[in-house]
């Protein structure tokens, strides 16, 4: 497996002939690429007001119903955290790859739509999003208010609010831990894996499933698959090739060493 530990080194030749002559490309990012933005990714501990919390037991469809204003308050707290934030340059380098490239399937595991953000088109978001909540009831979508006014003066959460179809309770549009992916979504998303012709995994350390099997579905189809990460992964077992940096240094610099004439800074 040929590698490349600086973002700045000339990649290997073979690894920019697939990508310039690809006929479908595969993007599949995780919490890595957005980290560079200033979100902390899921397995970060938590500070301040919510320092007391383990994410993973507000991520349930039980923690919703044994509190409702409680787990309601943590995404909108994460949503307010993800507005302030910036895409980054990896962010805009799948964008520009998506202009390059005869086909692009952009598949995510963030939530946060910074992809959207940056410009890219059409995401295929397998955890969903912090920015489509719905009725847990019957499913009719509800549009966010401010995050700020989603807590009361003194700061503590307040119940989610009511569906304008039904009356009940608006959930984080999220997929919590033991529900299913989206099924349209996951449709999708392994459509590509099983027709494309080369893989970016970028930020993702390649042990949540059912994401995981993407990449090696690919493989299995005759993929080259190209794996980003700055620290060591599963999948660097099986990958064609691996890039060593962090997501925002490595994909702007495939790109400018892919298309030179990109003008992509």
């Amino acid at each position: 497996m040929p590698t490349s530990s600086h973002a700045t080194e000339p990649y290997p030749s073979e690894l920019l002939t697939r990508l310039r002559t690809c006929r479908h490309l595969l993007v599949l990012t995780g919490a890595g690429v957005s980290q560079e933005s200033g979100i902390p990714t899921f397995r970060d501990a938590l500070n301040g007001l919510w320092g007391r919390f383990d994410p993973a037991q507000l991520a349930t469809p039980e923690a919703f119903d044994a509190d409702p204003p409680l787990v309601w308050g943590w995404y909108a707290w994460r949503r307010s955290q993800v507005l302030l934030c910036e895409p980054n340059p990896a962010h805009r380098a799948i964008a520009v790859l998506a202009d390059r490239v005869p086909r692009l399937t952009l598949v995510t595991q963030n939530v946060d739509g910074l992809h959207q953000r940056a410009g890219s088109p059409a995401v295929l978001e397998l955890h969903g999003s912090l920015h489509r909540p719905y009725c847990r009831a019957c499913g009719h979508p509800h549009i966010p208010s401010d995050p700020q006014c989603e807590v009361s003066l003194e700061g503590a959460p307040l119940p989610p609010p009511r569906c304008e179809r039904c009356r009940g309770p608006v959930r984080p549009g999220v997929v919590w831990f033991g529900e299913a992916l989206p099924a349209d979504v996951w449709d999708a998303a392994e459509t590509a894996a099983n027709t494309c012709d080369l893989v970016l995994v970028v930020g993702t350390s390649a042990l949540v499933y059912p994401a995981a099997e993407l990449p090696l579905t690919a493989l299995t189809r005759g993929a080259a698959v190209v794996q980003i990460n700055p620290d060591r992964t599963d999948l660097d077992d099986f990958a064609t090739f691996r890039l060593g940096g962090t997501a925002a240094q490595v994909l702007p610099e495939l790109v400018r060493q892919g298309w030179p004439d990109a003008g992509f800074g």
